[in-house]
């Protein structure tokens, strides 16, 4: 079965798990389940292989506990960032889960268990809280221990019951695709709420590919607002073409989604030194500010959502946004997050940020900003996209692209509105429409009616307005009419009904007659 297939046929699993578990409960809220018995059965197979260090006389989930020294944790904690006693894996639980009693409290003893074993070892920030939101107890899962014992049964059965090939096989990445698609789906079913924090792979392959573009090899990639962490993997899957060498570092205010961007590093194979994932307000508590510069940033921060603002007066004092001279409006955070990224980005990388096309039109502030950035030459490109890419929202987007390396004093407007394939409910970018961007970004020349390369002179004419639609003429698909033959055949037509008068002329009078 090809790799294509058995993706497609995980994730037709996955999502009939989804719909036959849930029952009652809101499957936007029901998600965390799923993913995280998921996650559980991934750490726990992933757990295993490293402890049986493809020794094949060993099976780990067969060990009893007590042959587990102290020594023995100790080192696998070091190297993984967390340790499972065979008991505790996975396959173990799953065996008697119909029939044990105990399961929601067994499980979340396990889950505090996993958690607890990076307490005072370099990996327990990243592995603390990992199964929060996978909460064996709720009520949402039942209101007698049996319904919830029921439920998580299922689940877990469920998820035991997924092909995920062997490790050696180089399938691992499908526990992350078929993650990733779960999120998806429910993000398409929840609407807005859920279009807000998870990036189609189709945009995020092509915001990763901007941000690493001709950059063989990069410090580290970030991502200040981070969501479920899609734009981060979507540069681990580039991880061929480009060498990150100090890993992928995201912040993240929703507590929730924190959880997902974490599970989704080690769901991907990121081990726990590799990554750093922050839970707080990127605007107003920012991470890393010890860790700067980043020769890659990535981004789908939320659209105009309100932030403090001049309601703080320390804020007009950050040098991450002293330097416009202005704070970007308390109602529309944007250029908030788009100056946060240009502060962390380092003098030789590129930031490629999804933004709501407003900003590029706006007055007031908004505008003092935009010619602080067109004027030190920090804008390299902007895209606009077809509507209709993101869940929840048919807004047509643009692709903000920040330089700090630029070797001229243009700015590249592309217009990639057309480009794009109907599926379902929304459009998606393909493979040819990601290189056929890529290409005209790397060619920084005009191209009639899908780039222009438009001078710093040019833009202040224009009142600093940087919409691709100011800059990229409309191509004019109106039928083109050719007035003379028009008129030819007006003229042939009129000769036809003045014959057919005098026919129907004719016709009445012999009537008349009879």
């Amino acid at each position: 079965m090809s790799e294509i297939a058995q993706r497609d046929k995980l994730q037709r699993q996955i999502w009939q798990i989804a719909n036959e578990v849930r029952g009652s409960i809101d499957g936007w809220d029901f998600k965390q389940y799923v993913l995280g018995a998921l996650f559980y059965r991934f750490i726990s197979e992933n757990f295993a292989k490293f402890m049986e260090a493809d020794d094949e006389s060993i099976n780990y989930a067969s060990l009893p506990d007590s042959v587990i020294t102290q020594e023995i944790k100790h080192d696998s904690i070091k190297t993984k960032g967390y340790f499972i006693y065979p008991s505790e894996l996975f396959e173990n639980v799953v065996k008697n889960a119909d029939t044990n009693e105990n399961l929601n409290t067994d499980l979340a003893k396990i889950f505090s268990d996993i958690e607890n074993s990076a307490n005072g070892y370099p990996s327990e920030s990243d592995i603390k809280g990992l199964f929060a939101d996978f909460d064996t107890t709720s009520n949402r899962l039942g209101s007698t221990v049996a319904d919830k014992n029921k439920r998580l049964a299922a689940v877990l059965k469920g998820v035991a019951s997924l092909d995920f090939g062997e490790f050696q096989d180089n399938h691992i990445d499908l526990f992350g695709d078929a993650y990733e698609y779960l999120i998806s789906n429910y993000a398409a079913n929840a609407g807005k709420s859920g279009g807000e924090f998870f990036t189609p792979q189709s945009v995020s392959k092509l915001i990763a590919k901007l941000a690493l573009f001709n950059q063989k090899e990069v410090n580290k990639i970030y991502d200040p607002a981070c969501g479920s962490g899609s734009l981060l993997l979507q540069a681990k899957k580039q991880f061929d073409e480009h060498i990150i060498q100090d890993g992928f570092f995201g912040q993240e205010i929703n507590h929730t989604t924190y959880n997902l961007a974490r599970m989704n590093m080690f769901l991907h194979n990121i081990n726990y030194d590799k990554f750093e994932i922050k839970l707080g307000d990127t605007l107003t508590n920012p991470a890393f500010l010890d860790d700067l510069p980043f020769d890659a940033i990535v981004s789908n921060p939320p659209y105009s959502i309100k932030w403090i603002g001049s309601d703080d007066p320390t804020l007009i004092n950050d040098e991450r946004f002293a330097p416009a001279g202005v704070l970007p409006p308390k109602s529309k955070a944007d250029f908030a997050f788009i100056l946060h990224s240009l502060y962390y980005l380092s003098p030789k990388g590129r930031a490629a940020i999804v933004t709501f096309p407003g900003i590029f039109y706006r007055g007031g502030a908004e505008k003092k900003i935009r010619e602080y950035l067109v004027e030190n030459n920090y804008i390299e490109t902007v895209i606009a996209l077809a509507p209709n890419l993101f869940f929840g929202t048919s807004i047509a987007v643009n692709i903000l692209v920040l330089s700090k390396h630029k070797t001229d004093t243009k700015v590249q407007f592309i217009d990639a509105s057309e480009f794009y394939k109907k599926e379902t409910n929304n459009n998606v970018l393909k493979d040819e429409h990601i290189e056929k961007i890529l290409n005209l970004f790397a060619d920084k020349k005009d191209e009639k009616y899908i780039v222009k390369m438009a001078d710093i002179d040019e833009i202040k004419e224009n009142d600093f307005n940087l919409s691709v639609s100011a800059y990229v003429e409309a191509k004019d698909t109106r039928e083109k009419i050719d007035i003379k033959k028009l008129n030819e055949e007006i003229k042939e037509t009129v000769k036809k009904i003045d014959v057919l008068r005098d026919e129907i002329d004719n016709i009445i009078e012999e009537i008349e007659k009879n």
